[in-house]
């Protein structure tokens, strides 16, 4: 399916040969700035409900990773999956390097045209590998501006959302799987991931009501 400024592009990535695969998505145009603003809400929305007095740039840095090496340090920490770990029990040396961590991530944010590409290339394949769903996001070479706005910098490479069991995390758990079964064989088109949230008389609008 080709893409057009309004629409993303649905893209499958494989773990690996034993393992389902995982859908990567690459959001611009109209369905990006909808992405964006509804984590910007669940942000302003779960720092409110947090009554935390912590100033505000700190406590960002406890809800994500920020930047292509704080990724790849908590993925890397993070436990290999199950079907990755049995496909790589011939190289232990894969799974044997992680050290066990409470930060977990949700998903990850990534700037599709960022340059140099190479910078964020790994990432795709680490986070399959624990698991974790890849969002990239492209608006005319500037998506790592987009993502910066998220998180009060000029510009970000990579987000990752920590899992913190808030609202941040209500939002993408929604927008995931509300991605994942528009993009089935099954269902006659995977655009519009947010029309459901958007109308109101259909089920799964919680980031409309949420912000």
């Amino acid at each position: 399916m080709s893409s057009t400024s309004n629409t993303k592009t649905p893209k499958k990535h494989a773990n690996n040969s034993n393992s389902t695969t995982l859908e990567i998505n690459c959001y611009e145009g109209e369905t990006l700035t909808n992405l964006l603003q509804s984590i910007l809400g669940g942000i302003e929305s779960a720092r409110h409900l947090d009554g935390s007095s912590l100033p505000e740039k700190i406590w960002i840095k406890q809800q994500f990773a920020i930047g292509v090496n704080d990724v790849t340090r908590v993925l890397e920490r993070m436990k290999p999956s199950a079907e990755f770990e049995k496909s790589a029990q011939l190289l232990p040396s894969v799974t044997s390097n992680y050290k066990t961590s409470s930060v977990k991530l949700q998903a990850v944010l990534v700037a599709s045209d960022c340059n140099p590409r190479w910078l964020t290339k790994h990432l795709q394949s680490l986070a399959a590998s624990r698991s974790v769903p890849v969002i990239f996001v492209k608006d005319n070479k500037e998506g790592s501006l987009r993502l910066g706005e998220l998180v009060k910098l000029k510009t970000a490479i990579a987000i990752g959302i920590k899992v913190k069991e808030n609202v941040i995390n209500k939002i993408l758990e929604d927008i995931i799987q509300a991605d994942q079964y528009r993009l089935r064989p099954d269902r006659p088109t995977s655009a519009g991931i947010f029309d459901d949230f958007q109308d109101p008389n259909k089920k799964g609008n919680a980031v409309t009501n949420i912000i």
